[in-house]
């Protein structure tokens, strides 16, 4: 179910929206023609809420991500970023936003504190160096050159100096790629806890979980468009109306009798496991044990699992978050 992304009224940011596209179209010329990059893309990115941006390689995240943030020209349509114009604003908008990049290329020979110091010398305004640190657990390094910190410690001061200038848009481009599952989930503390001040962030992952975890709305993007666009809730549900309810295959179970179980729509195999598509799960649960207890297959190990985000996404796309 395609969901409708674009705005309401013409007048860009009437509502106070962080972010306003309308129409934002990008080409790039290559050797087998025209590649449309964004293609008549309209979107809302509201105050202090967490958006995420998904799509496989080349779906356009990136050049609709820096289109935003100033770096890159739309060739057509509208776009307002805090009420500013990111190709004629761009100096005024840099100072309100901050950008963290996947693979942000650092002074080597500068220690965790001199970067920083140096970042912070770029903005009018900026937040203390060893609140940075602390806040983003850089204590240990503070003083290492950066060159020496590990992948998840390179993340981490990345996004450190994405908020060197106290910004009020966040952009996160993978933030949490190459941290180990403790540094991610204080990572997800934190982007949360910029929400909780009031500030807005856009982020791309390739982490259904994470998205699911941090976004209040999710854009699901491919061949420069925006195919769906709405909450995870509403994302999920518009697609699959079914949970799954599983259990290690029974031989006594025939597939006709199952399918005849209240709710089910159908019934699947996978490896080991007899898979029931229900719209009703009790129901289906209560039906299922009772055809259990006829047959001799008494405490049934069930599991049920709802459709997951990485589930609409294949849907969409036809194709892993990798590819």
């Amino acid at each position: 179910m395609a969901v409708d992304a674009q705005p309401t009224d013409t007048h860009l940011d009437a509502d106070g929206d962080v972010i306003v596209t309308e129409g934002l179209t990008k080409v790039f010329e290559g050797r087998g023609g025209p590649l449309r990059a964004v293609e008549n893309l309209s979107l809302r990115v509201h105050r202090a809420e967490i958006f995420g941006l998904l799509g496989p390689n080349g779906a356009g995240k990136t050049t609709t991500v820096e289109i935003l943030e100033g770096i890159n020209k739309s060739d057509s349509g509208k776009v307002s970023v805090l009420g500013l114009d990111p190709n004629r604003d761009s100096t005024q908008l840099k100072e309100r936003i901050g950008v963290q990049l996947q693979t942000a290329a650092l002074y080597p020979n500068l220690t965790v504190v001199e970067l920083i110091d140096v970042f912070r010398s770029f903005y009018k305004h900026s937040l203390p160096t060893s609140q940075l640190i602390s806040e983003y657990g850089l204590e240990e390094r503070k003083t290492g050159l950066t060159k020496e910190l590990s992948g998840g410690q390179r993340q981490r001061l990345s996004v450190a100096l994405a908020m060197v200038n106290d910004p009020e848009l966040i952009f996160l481009d993978e933030p949490t790629t190459g941290l180990d599952p403790q540094a991610r989930r204080s990572l997800w503390d934190r982007v949360a806890a910029l929400k909780a001040e009031g500030r807005t962030v856009v982020m791309t992952t390739h982490y259904m979980e994470e998205a699911e975890q941090l976004c209040d709305r999710v854009a699901i993007m491919d061949h420069g468009r925006i195919l769906e666009l709405g909450t995870v809730d509403a994302v999920v549900s518009g697609h699959f109306k079914e949970r799954s309810v599983r259990f290690a295959t029974v031989p006594a179970f025939d597939d006709a009798h199952l399918a005849q179980l209240r709710a089910v729509t159908r019934v699947a195999h996978e490896t080991d496991e007899t898979v029931l598509y229900t719209t009703d799960v009790p129901a289906t649960i209560g039906d299922l044990e009772r055809l259990g207890e006829r047959v001799g297959a008494k405490n049934l190990d069930v599991a049920v699992k709802r459709p997951t985000l990485e589930d609409v996404f294949l849907e969409l796309t036809g194709r892993a978050l990798r590819d």
